[in-house]
């Protein structure tokens, strides 16, 4: 059992369920018509059940166990599920076998940026080039390496991410802009960027005379948690052709925590997610 997130959570799974429903509904005449299958991959799968807090000690369905409830129109024809953690990855392996026998699942014990880059190579292979993909990318942090998205371009697959604007990129970002190397490897490897680069787009220098003489003063930017998401989609839109709004993530105290978009190479998909994420952004 893992344990996260508030309201939030519940619908973030709601919003992926729902496009992987619509997803299922319409590739369903074309996997038949072009022979496709259909695989879905979530890098950062957990047990298969949340605990909402300590206090509640409420249990929500997780995504794993939602999308392989789904039959109608149809299933997906490979469910492949990544979970770092050895004991989490064992009660999803069990969950899943005793849940759905039926199912063609695979569950790995690894870390998910690995899975990425083999998912894409599989993908262009003969028959990998017969399948079409919706992927889920669910990290809490900042364990999704920019480099596994690159792998990613130009194939058929959806995928769905949750961001750290605020969890993490924001938490980075010293006020004074004196960060760590190991905050700066951090965040250059999630973002695909230099050093010099994230600076220059989250800080601003100016000469400030003092009593000592001028100056040179770093400030990091207003709505960094903002500069970061648009920073992210950018740089997504390098790689995909289209990318979704976001469903912005909020706590209880109003702060913003993640932003969860998705990109694709099909209008029509994001044209789909866009219609899910502004009737939760409504909530």
């Amino acid at each position: 059992m893992n344990n996260f997130g508030g309201n939030w959570t519940e619908n973030k799974i709601e919003i992926l369920v729902e496009y992987a429903k619509a997803y299922l509904t319409i590739m369903n005449k074309f996997a038949v018509m072009y022979n496709w299958e259909l695989l879905y991959f979530d890098g950062f799968a957990g047990s298969g059940f949340i605990n909402k807090g300590n206090r509640t000690k409420k249990q929500i369905i997780g995504a794993a166990k939602r999308i392989l409830e789904i039959d109608e129109p149809r299933a997906f024809d490979m469910y492949y599920f990544v979970e770092k953690e050895t004991e989490i990855a064992l009660q999803l392996k069990e969950n899943t076998k005793s849940m759905f026998p039926s199912k063609n699942i695979t569950v790995v014990n690894t870390d998910c940026n690995e899975k990425i880059l083999s998912m894409s190579a599989f993908l262009k292979t003969k028959k990998g080039k017969k399948f079409r993909a919706l992927a889920y990318i669910d990290p809490c942090g900042m364990q999704l390496n920019w480099n596994s998205l690159v792998s990613l371009q130009e194939l058929n697959v959806d995928v769905w991410i949750l961001v750290p604007t605020g969890m993490g990129v924001n938490r980075l970002l010293k006020r004074d802009g004196r960060i760590s190397d190991a905050w700066i490897n951090r965040l250059e490897i999630f973002l695909g960027m230099k050093k010099e680069e994230i600076l220059d787009h989250f800080y601003s220098k100016k000469i400030v005379t003092t009593l000592f003489g001028d100056e040179l003063v770093t400030t990091k930017e207003e709505k960094a948690i903002e500069k970061s998401e648009e920073l992210y989609k950018k740089r997504l839109k390098e790689l995909f052709k289209f990318v979704s709004n976001s469903y912005v993530l909020k706590n209880k105290s109003n702060s913003v925590m993640f932003h969860f978009l998705m990109a694709s190479n099909n209008k029509f998909a994001v044209k789909v997610a866009n219609e899910i994420i502004a009737k939760y952004n409504k909530i």
